[in-house]
């Protein structure tokens, strides 16, 4: 019974620092195409 519980705990832990791994690496990538949006955005200011 105890064997099962701490699996449990264990697995939840797992899964939960999964998800949140996928959240973090979505927001990086967020990160990074906002600021290729504002390199593009500066340097067609400069072409003018």
């Amino acid at each position: 019974m105890i064997k099962k519980t701490i699996a449990a705990f264990f697995s939840l832990v797992v899964l939960s620092s999964l998800l949140t791994a996928c959240n973090t690496t979505r927001g990086v990538g967020e990160d990074i195409q906002s600021g290729g949006k504002a390199i593009s955005g500066a340097a067609a200011k400069a072409q003018e």
